[in-house]
């Protein structure tokens, strides 16, 4: 059974396990472990249900990070901004969140960047409710309401931009929060919003139910590309400029970690890779459904975990047109991102 990790903040426990655990101050892991330690690291995400998050999770419980020598703890936290929070204050070393954060987070004076890139696409549909017939394309949702993640999550962004590009005003946008999951159907099955950006097994699930009807389908690279107008990458983690220039070899590891797994992913079916997830991730669709979930969007994840050529400038344009924060400002997209980690790694496994 899945357990989510909590980071103890006010105290450490040291156990007699004969793995030494490093310091849990404010600048994180330290790359000098003795030898037989494990480097302790922490990673936030928001909805670790979610199916983007997988190569995060499998990592984790694959050993791919304990291979490496780190001791990955996963913090599953409310809401993206409580994400980027616990990031840029130092509580916890790397976050897993869409990469267009990096921008926004430039823009607002800090500096992230993406040094693996879990998904080549976001991921993601926009549907409508099945009972409203009238509406069958993005252009139709003029004045209506349109659930999303959280306000500011990526849900968000890409809800307000399938608008902007069918030639909506913002104005006449209106998003509100219903999480995902049961809350998300809820709001379908009682007409709380005309239409809705989510991901597996929500998509699924309101499939199954005859709740919702697909008008934009961001679950592969082309799908994207037809719907924004271009590459937009989704889940990439993300950490903190300095933090990684001082810790490179532990940065290192974890990008090596990820990207195994990404690989792994790669060569195995959907059921194969189900069978490695934490049985409560399936609990309320069903096995069957999440595996078909599943099959339904690996064209999603990114085998290379490197950024997708001219994915920075599409994100940049779709920020430009609805983020505030960015709209008017100067973005290094340079400084947003890096391969360096995951060309290594790559070097590393064909070395093998």
């Amino acid at each position: 059974m899945w357990r989510k990790k909590i980071v103890l903040i006010a105290a450490t426990t040291f156990l007699a396990t004969g793995v030494t655990a490093c310091s849990d101050d404010k600048s994180g892991s330290t790359d000098a472990a003795s030898e037989g330690s494990l480097t302790k690291v922490t990673i936030a995400l928001s909805n670790q249900a979610n199916q983007s998050y997988l190569p995060l999770i499998l990592a984790e419980r694959m050993g791919y990070f304990t291979k490496q020598g780190l001791d990955v703890k996963i913090d599953n936290l409310q809401s993206t901004p409580q994400v980027s929070d616990a990031l840029l204050k130092g509580d916890v070393q790397g976050m897993i969140g869409f990469f267009d954060h990096n921008l926004d987070l430039q823009a607002k004076g800090k500096n992230t960047e993406a040094v693996v890139q879990l998904l080549q696409a976001p991921g993601m549909v926009e549907m409508t409710r099945a009972n409203e017939k009238s509406l069958k394309s993005p252009a139709d949702l003029r004045g209506k309401t349109v659930g999303v993640t959280s306000l500011g999550s990526a849900s968000s962004n890409i809800g307000s931009y399938l608008a902007v590009h069918n030639n909506i005003p913002l104005a006449q946008t209106h998003l509100v929060a219903v999480a995902a999951g049961p809350t998300f159907v809820a709001a379908f099955q009682h007409n709380r919003v005309d239409a809705g950006v989510t991901t597996e097994p929500t998509i699924s699930t309101l499939l199954k139910k005859h709740l919702g009807t697909i008008v934009a389908d961001m679950r592969t690279a082309a799908g994207t590309k037809a719907a924004l107008g271009g590459p937009y990458p989704g889940t990439a983690l993300t950490v903190q400029t300095a933090w990684a220039n001082s810790h490179k070899d532990t940065t290192q590891k974890m990008v090596n970690a990820i990207y195994q797994t990404l690989q792994w992913m790669e060569s195995h079916s959907a059921a194969q890779i189900t069978a490695q997830v934490p049985a409560d991730f399936y609990s309320g669709s069903g096995k069957d459904q999440y595996i078909q979930a599943l099959a339904n969007e690996m064209g999603m994840y990114n085998p290379t975990g490197q950024m997708p050529a001219d994915a920075p400038q599409t994100v940049l344009r779709v920020l430009n047109a609805i983020d505030p924060a960015v709209k008017g400002h100067k973005i290094d997209l340079a400084k947003t991102y890096t391969d360096e980690y995951v060309q290594k790694a790559a070097q590393e496994k064909s070395a093998s």
